[in-house]
């Protein structure tokens, strides 16, 4: 009988080999076999947490294991996360919450803990690294990874090592993830969004082509709804009509994009896994209940979510160059503005008082649905330079203490208070 290494599938539970004829495992006798021709060739990973942030609550509340679960909040906010039992009903994220309660009247809705989350994504991303270093995390709960070399390091192919790192997820941390194996990051994002909750898809160089080609064009990594509508009206629908044109023509109508047309139809993708490309920003907003025109309301939120940045910043041990504020307002357009530091900062009082002067500039009057703040820029957090402004030191020290205090008694053991009587609650 074949070695797990040699023949073409394994058990995605035990991990035994299987041969093309069994059905179910010839050791455990379950029915999760994985097979392809170059499962044990490819070495691009790409892996997703299953519905994350409810994952995480139906863990730690059994109680609601069955029932539909949404994460978001507010009769104005969006869907943050749906569970899988809420997604038979049409409930999707980004979708309004009162749309998402018309469809799912009976679903629980917990409001985001982005804190507990975090903590979450770390020990998924620490089982990562554990496998390989080459690990570049797209979101909290998503990242890519190569697993070119590990047969030398753990003794057996990138297949089986990305199979086994999946069940030690649901086995050490009680939450469930994806996996998508293919020879570039374009193609195993794919494959990893062919087959959820708990999916293994391969897609390997013989059929990627020709998988493609059937394909809408909106499965090209940067076609959104309005340059898919672009293409349409051009009389391009499918990947398959895209492989049949010359890249200069691809070029001469959608420029830049056009380039990227040509070869991620065609499965060609050179970008690298990245394990320094971590986070590009951190950022947190919030959706009003009711709309806010009033300055003072809208600085005491600016202050909670520069909080909420900051201990995030903290967390991760990162720092920002540069302050972003982001509006909504009622008729949905964006306002986005941005001032740059003299150095990084991951302390909530420097980012707040960067972001308000640009808050009072836009505060006059308008009424807002949505604020956010968030810091980009980053590296590596280092002690910030000793400020010249004796205010500016003091608060620097007051935030280090609450730190402190805030590690041993929890996170809201101490409170500005600006932080009270929010607009929002």
């Amino acid at each position: 009988m074949s070695t797990p290494q040699e023949a073409p599938g394994f058990c995605r539970d035990c991990f035994a080999a299987v041969e093309p004829q069994d059905t179910r495992c010839p050791q455990c006798r379950g029915p999760r076999l994985k097979r392809h021709a170059e499962i044990h060739n490819l070495a691009i990973a790409h892996i997703d947490c299953d519905a994350f942030y409810a994952a995480v609550e139906k863990r730690d509340n059994p109680d609601l294991m069955d029932k539909p679960v949404i994460i978001g909040g507010g009769t104005r906010g969006v869907v943050s996360t749906a569970c899988y039992v809420a997604r038979i009903k049409g409930v999707k994220s980004a979708m309004p919450m009162f749309k998402a309660l018309a469809l799912c009247p009976d679903a629980t809705v917990i409001r985001p803990d982005i804190r507990k989350y975090s903590a979450v994504g770390k020990e998924v991303r620490e089982l990562m690294l554990e496998l390989t270093p080459q690990v570049e995390p797209i979101s909290i709960d998503e990242a890519f990874l190569d697993l070119t070399g590990t047969t030398r390091l753990h003794g057996k192919s990138p297949a089986l090592s990305l199979a086994t790192l999946l069940k030690t997820i649901e086995t050490k941390i009680g939450i469930s993830a994806s996996a998508g194996l293919s020879y570039n990051k374009y193609l195993a994002k794919v494959a990893s969004d062919l087959e959820k909750p708990r999916g293994f898809s391969v897609i390997g160089k013989a059929e990627a082509k020709g998988f493609l080609a059937e394909k809408s064009v909106s499965l090209i990594w940067g076609v959104g709804r309005a340059f898919q509508a672009q293409l349409l009206k051009d009389g391009i629908s499918l990947i398959g009509q895209l492989q049949n044109m010359e890249r200069s023509e691809l070029m001469r109508r959608y420029g830049v994009m056009g380039a990227r047309l040509y070869h991620l139809s065609r499965g060609e993708d050179a970008r690298h896994v990245s394990p320094h490309d971590e986070s590009k920003s951190i950022s947190a907003e919030t959706t009003f209940n009711h709309d806010i025109s009033s300055f003072e309301a809208l600085e005491r939120i600016l202050w909670q979510l520069a909080e909420k940045v900051s201990w995030r910043a903290k967390q991760d041990g990162l720092a920002g160059q540069t302050v972003v504020l982001k509006l909504k307002t009622t008729d949905f357009k964006i306002r986005s503005r941005n001032t740059t530091l003299d150095e990084p900062t991951q302390l909530a009082h420097r980012i707040f008082s960067a972001a308000l002067p640009m808050l009072k500039r836009e505060a006059t009057g308008t009424e807002f649905r949505l604020v956010g703040v968030g810091i980009s820029h980053l590296s590596p957090a280092v002690t910030e330079t000793k400020s010249l402004d004796a205010r500016v030191e003091t608060l620097t020290k007051a935030e280090r203490a609450i730190d402190k205090l805030r590690g041993k008694f929890g996170r809201h053991a101490v409170e500005r208070g600006l932080s009270f009587k929010s607009e929002n609650d």
